[in-house]
């Protein structure tokens, strides 16, 4: 079973997208804008999910 980490490849901010698309074979692309809107819709708990995710998370390099 492949963890779930930060993607140091594809990097907007911190990765924490880019490895989510790598682990689920998504295009980075939808789940970024997934990401904004849900954002607004909750009132920016998404946001701090992704935050949390992004201290959380180990990158790439690290599981290796």
């Amino acid at each position: 079973m492949r963890k779930i980490y930060r993607s140091t490849k594809e990097k907007q901010l911190s990765g924490v997208l880019g490895g989510l698309s790598e682990k689920y074979k998504i295009d980075v692309s939808i789940l970024r804008i997934l990401t904004v809107v849900s954002g607004f819709f909750t009132g920016g708990v998404t946001w701090l999910i992704y935050i949390l995710a992004a201290v959380v998370m180990p990158t790439d390099k690290e599981i290796d």
